[in-house]
Order: C-alpha cells, then sequence, then structure tokens
C-alpha cells in the first residue's frame, strides 16, 4: 500500500495494492502488520457502516472525550471526505483537507484523533465504512457547523444547501465549540 502524507501532519491518505483481473478485483483494507509497518499502529474496537443518499453532508463530528481515530472508506459511490484540525495548539488549527474516495478509486483516509470528520455523497448513493480506534460516547459526541467560514471548505459539486441531520443542522461554529486543548 501507499501511504501519502497530507498538508495537515497526521492525516494519511492511503492508496491501498488493488489485484485486479476479469473477475474483479481484491485488495486487503487493513493488515495490522502492514499498517504498523507504514507507521499506523492502530487497534480499532468498533467499525461503523453508513449508506446515505446523494447531496447528504454528514458531519463535521468528533468525541471530545474518548476521541477517536477513524480509517474511512467507500465501498459504493464515491464521497468527498474531509479532516478539520480542531486542537487549539496545533500551528495546522482551523486547517482542512479534502478528497474524493470512492469504490473505484479504493482509497481511505486516516483521521486521528484531534479532528473533526465530515463527508458529502458525491453519487446516488454511497456505503461508507470506518473502523474506529475507541467506542461511540453519546456525551463526547460534538460537531462544528458544515460551512463555517473561519474553515472554508471547498465542498464540490454542492448546488444549494446539503441534506444535514437536524443535529448537524445546529451545530456550533468553530469559535464557539468546544474543541481540543
Amino acid at each position: 500500500m501507499n501511504v501519502v502524507d497530507t498538508p495537515l501532519p497526521g492525516v494519511k491518505l492511503i492508496e491501498p495494492r488493488v489485484f485486479g483481473d476479469a473477475r474483479g478485483f481484491f485488495l486487503e483494507s487493513w493488515n495490522a502488520a502492514s499498517f504498523a509497518a507504514a507507521g499506523l499502529d492502530l487497534a480499532f474496537v468498533q467499525d461503523n457502516h453508513s449508506r446515505s443518499a446523494r447531496g447528504v453532508l454528514r458531519g463535521l463530528h468528533y468525541q471530545l472525550n474518548n476521541p477517536q481515530g477513524k480509517l474511512v472508506r467507500v465501498t459504493q459511490g464515491a464521497v468527498f471526505d474531509v479532516a478539520v484540525d480542531i486542537r487549539r495548539s496545533s500551528p495546522h488549527f482551523g486547517q482542512w483537507v479534502g478528497y474524493e474516495l470512492s469504490a473505484e478509486n479504493h482509497r481511505m483516509l486516516w483521521v486521528p484523533p484531534g479532528f473533526a470528520h465530515g463527508f458529502l455523497v458525491l453519487s446516488d448513493t454511497a456505503d461508507f465504512l470506518y473502523k474506529c480506534t475507541s467506542l461511540y460516547d453519546p456525551p463526547s459526541d460534538r460537531g462544528i457547523r458544515w460551512n463555517d467560514p473561519a474553515i472554508g471548505i471547498a465542498w464540490p459539486g454542492l448546488d444549494g444547501d446539503p441534506t444535514l441531520s437536524g443535529k448537524d443542522a445546529i451545530a456550533p461554529l468553530l469559535a464557539d465549540a468546544e474543541l481540543f486543548p
């Protein structure tokens, strides 16, 4: 696999080796030894799978206590996936990176603890899978507004407002959110 550093230290774009032929393809989406050899010595405790329709935007989510690292990928469709540095002490505080993840490109994104995460569905539907380093903890669940001008995420292909959950629609701006030190 190819592990690509992004402009945000700690966030990694992962391009697995894909073996394809007339029958289809095979890839390793997780191998603890291979990831550790690439500098990502991770222990996952929860796997999640969501399906969303075109124009659905989920995020920007994080857990303040019991922060989660997430290894994310798409197995059907395509999304624009985003990580935002929300560590006040970081020189990259408030900066974001975004990448298209799709069933066709097989790319994955490692979003470490200390980052908010979200994605916009670009295809008719998308199946989004993520492995988490901590269990979901509802009292720790936090969010930041998807369109905060202080962050300035350039969501591609967004024509009008996205479809949001009730909690995402009222998420605070970065300046008002509870964040990491």
